[in-house]
């Protein structure tokens, strides 16, 4: 099965390695076209309307998130191909978008790329461009998270996130209405991921300080389902600054 592609990078010596790469590790790529700017890459994807696009996060009046608005009518799967940002990273892990930091390593190129095309194979129509661009609009709080769990995954919103408990190599997700989700994640990603009102409190959990109904000197948090989380000394300031 072949895949059309689309590359959309504004340095040509960025789409020539990747062009390169492609066809000797990704042979089920059919590169369909390229473009080296937003103005070039709108009508282009709306022509050619691809599966794929290669699109790089930054780029000369625009970024790759203009691209997907102007676009957001067609239904592609998108590899973000990105130099590092923190924000950018934020944004694409709540969407469970592929991306691939500059410079490209080949193993993480196939690996996105086989990702992609189960996607494609299975019919899988989790839409990550329509909730990245959702997020990107809106505050922390009230954007949409995807957990992947063992059945597939789950689209939550981050408000709606009580605790995170770590769980050998994945992590209990408690929510309001008292359910929780097993996540095939570390607790790390969430640590990196996830921006106030979160905060870690221990190597095991992270808590929604929107739910916290109480604390004690001793180092114990009591959140709104009487849950007692234990806040250890090394974290202990940086909880208490999240309510000075």
């Amino acid at each position: 099965m072949k895949i059309k592609s689309v590359l959309v990078d504004d340095e040509k010596i960025a789409r020539d390695v990747l062009r390169n790469y492609l066809s000797k590790y990704c042979p089920q790529i059919e590169i369909a076209g390229e473009a080296e700017n937003i103005k070039e890459a709108v009508p282009l994807i709306a022509e050619i309307q691809p599966q794929l696009v290669f699109l790089d996060v930054e780029m000369p009046f625009g970024n790759a998130f203009d691209v997907l608005e102007a676009t957001k009518e067609f239904s592609y799967e998108t590899i973000f191909i990105t130099a590092f940002s923190q924000y950018s990273l934020q944004a694409l892990n709540k969407s469970a978008s592929y991306y691939i930091l500059k410079p490209i390593d080949i193993q993480e190129l196939i690996i996105a790329v086989n990702k992609v095309a189960e996607n494609i194979q299975n019919k899988d129509e989790l839409n990550r461009n329509k909730i990245l661009l959702e997020n990107l609009k809106l505050k922390p709080e009230k954007q949409q998270l995807i957990l992947p769990t063992l059945q597939g995954f789950d689209v939550v919103r981050t408000e709606e996130i009580v605790r995170l408990q770590a769980d050998g190599n994945f992590t209990q997700v408690y929510l309001a209405d008292h359910s929780k989700k097993m996540v095939c994640r570390f607790l790390k990603h969430f640590d990196d991921l996830l921006e106030p009102p979160f905060v870690r409190v221990h190597r095991s959990h992270i808590i929604n300080t929107s739910f916290v109904k109480s604390y004690q000197k001793g180092g114990t948090a009591t959140l709104s389902d009487n849950t007692e989380i234990e806040v250890s000394g090394s974290f202990k300031d940086r909880f208490l600054k999240m309510f000075s």
